[in-house]
């Protein structure tokens, strides 16, 4: 486990194994980021909303119901058994919903995952999270037309998808 090399290398001494596991488990309790359940809520009326997530179901069920994330399918990349950035997690979604990759929007705060569904068809849209790596790092935002869209939040995404 990761946690237990950390541990080592930080010299964290007098953990409790129920310990270890309950901050194992912090990603199954994360809290969503303030914009979150209203954007992908409106979202939703128009759209299929489902996370493609190098997580596994049961982190992605856990952070959705701990949160209140209305997502309508959780799509792990462990039931394809491949990894992002593999091409076969990105063309799960428009495969499970037999659609044309082109049918289908990659929604992310990382560059390289909408590039990897990009290049396969998918269209993209960049969500910028000054704190994705906390307050000493800032994220550098993609070039305008990098992307098929780009906005500061869910709430102005959905705008701009007209929800």
């Amino acid at each position: 486990m990761v946690l237990d090399q950390l541990i080592e290398k930080f010299q964290v001494n007098g953990l409790s194994e129920e310990e270890k596991k309950h901050l194992n488990y912090v990603w199954h309790r994360l809290k969503p980021w303030p914009d979150s359940v209203q954007g992908l809520t409106r979202l939703k009326k128009k759209f299929v909303i489902a996370p493609l997530s190098n997580g596994n179901v049961s982190l992605l069920t856990n952070m959705a119901k701990q949160a209140g994330l209305p997502w309508d399918a959780i799509l792990s990349t462990e039931i394809v058994k491949h990894y992002k950035p593999d091409r076969e997690t990105y063309l799960m979604a428009p495969e499970f919903w037999d659609v044309e990759p082109s049918a289908v929007m990659m929604v992310a705060a990382h560059a390289g995952d909408l590039d990897a569904a990009k290049k396969l068809g998918l269209k993209t849209a960049f969500v910028y999270r000054p704190l994705e790596f906390g307050p000493a790092r800032q994220p550098s935002k993609p070039a305008d037309g990098s992307y098929d869209f780009m906005a500061r939040d869910f709430r102005e995404l959905a705008s701009q998808l007209g929800t």
